[in-house]
């Protein structure tokens, strides 16, 4: 069975043919069978126009077949089937959707390319975690929703690149082309955490706002922020160039050296090694369950399924969650937040309710240094349970090591046999704070000279506050002296 492979050139009626080889039997009688294309690559080159050879060259035969292939190609080209499954593919668009349009799979397809051509290997995984998002959102945090910004056009975001003179990659750019960001509200749609005197809520930004936050100065150069809370300062950045220790497109928190007297030492908490990674598991943290929903709120809390204690009818489980705002990698101090779930079983007899008297903690660092904690209730409260009640708390703690791990248990008495008392197990919950880098300016620093007095580097201070721009707050470290 014979076969021809055709590269480029001018189909039937002058159509040019993609540069895209395509098996085709030429066989009499034969059954086409053609292969998938792979990932289209974006913005095709224009095909030169053909030599005009001699007539003598070609014999008539060749000819005649070349103009068979070409005219079946064409044929192919146009068969609008074989262009539904690119479309589901590629842009996501569904039976519905093509209804709606009132157009072909083929001119769906042309429309969409044209317009998002360059991102068609982003588009499909950021729609669908979009599209994922606002469903959750809908049934979860409908007032969120309204905080979500239309999308941008392509000239818009180019002027943003002329703005501040550097490239945005193509997955952070195809993002905008979905949704612009947020409004400066709260709740964020990035996240939010709360203490009894601490709050922070991450705004995903809108393409203006992050520009108008991009960072120059040493330290933060060539840096754009994604995020910003609106009561800490506190934004999530991304490097747009490799720099300073930074790898391209890369995403973290700054952490300032404090221990360094020059104000550019500012070392990094990495949140993601690309727009795309970081917003899709995002984005899948919340619509699997993984973040609760407390108070309308997304709250970024870790929850490990196999960290769960019972005893009795009383479950105890934990998750919990690292605060770059109020940690500092020099000198080391590493804050975390816990929130523990404390739960009777409704099957449990109704003479099983009780209450908590006190706590114990077993506190162990990532050296093995052991601290024990124990006192009366948790946060103050002495939380009666009972059949099907659910109670849960929030606490923190510090830890001088980048890990730790606490476990322990509490102490209740039955209400009705009050001269009962037993312990409930506290699963053994681990905390780790992010992958780090420090800053290269501390490594280019002489060992001696980090440490400093104030008058000494007032000087610098004043420069660094000068420089000092919208978006770039960095909130003072905080301590928590107690576990509850």
């Amino acid at each position: 069975m014979a076969s021809m492979k055709v590269c480029m050139g001018f189909g039937y009626r002058g159509h040019p043919v993609p540069r895209q080889s395509a098996a085709v039997d030429t066989a009499p009688g034969a059954s086409f069978k053609a292969r998938p294309p792979s990932v289209v690559e974006p913005r095709l080159p224009k095909p030169n126009p053909l030599p005009s050879p001699p007539a003598d060259k070609f014999k008539s035969d060749s000819i005649y077949s070349c103009c068979c292939v070409s005219r079946r190609l064409n044929q192919i080209s146009n068969h609008d089937p074989l262009w539904r499954s690119h479309c589901e593919k590629y842009w996501l668009v569904s039976e519905n959707e093509k209804s709606q349009r009132n157009k072909s799979w083929k001119a769906i397809f042309m429309d969409m390319y044209t317009d998002l051509g360059r991102y068609i290997q982003y588009y499909a995984t950021l729609k669908k975690a979009w599209d994922d998002l606002e469903k959750y959102l809908a049934q979860h945090c409908p007032r969120m929703i309204g905080s979500l910004k239309d999308s941008v056009q392509e000239e818009d975001l180019d002027a943003i690149e002329a703005q501040i003179g550097c490239k945005l990659p193509d997955d952070y750019r195809c993002s905008f082309r979905i949704h612009n960001g947020q409004k400066l509200v709260v709740p964020g749609l990035m996240g939010s955490m709360a203490l009894s005197n601490h709050y922070r809520s991450e705004d995903l930004l809108d393409i203006d706002t992050a520009a108008d936050g991009f960072q120059q100065r040493l330290g933060l150069k060539q840096c754009l922020p994604l995020t910003f809370c609106i009561h800490t300062g506190l934004s999530q950045y991304m490097a747009l160039e490799s720099m300073e220790g930074r790898n391209s497109y890369e995403i973290f928190y700054q952490c300032p050296d404090q221990m360094a007297r020059n104000p550019s030492a500012i070392d990094m908490f990495i949140t993601g090694s690309s727009y795309l990674e970081w917003f899709t598991s995002y984005v899948n943290n919340v619509v699997t369950g993984g973040y609760p929903i407390i108070r309308d709120q997304i709250f970024r809390y870790v929850h490990d399924k196999d960290c769960v204690a019972r005893t009795g009818d009383i479950t105890v489980s934990v998750s919990t969650s690292f605060l770059p705002e109020l940690s500092s990698i020099h000198p080391p101090h590493y804050f975390f937040t816990y929130r523990i779930r404390i739960e009777m079983s409704k099957d449990a007899l109704p003479e099983k309710a009780c209450q908590l008297d006190s706590r114990y903690w077993r506190i162990t660092n990532a050296k093995g240094d052991v601290e024990e904690v124990q006192g009366p209730g948790v946060v103050g409260e002495f939380p009666i349970i009972s059949p099907g009640q659910v109670y849960e708390y929030t606490s923190c703690t510090t830890f001088a090591t980048t890990s730790g791990y606490m476990e322990g248990y509490y102490t209740f008495h039955c209400l009705y046999y009050k001269e009962k008392f037993f312990n409930v197990a506290i699963p053994r919950f681990h905390m780790v704070c992010p992958t780090f880098k420090v800053s290269t300016a501390r490594m280019e620093t002489n060992h001696n000279e980090c440490a400093v007095n104030e008058d000494e580097d007032s000087t610098d201070t004043d420069e660094y506050e000068d420089r000092h721009r919208i978006l770039d707050i960095p909130a003072p470290p905080g301590h928590c002296p107690w576990q509850t």
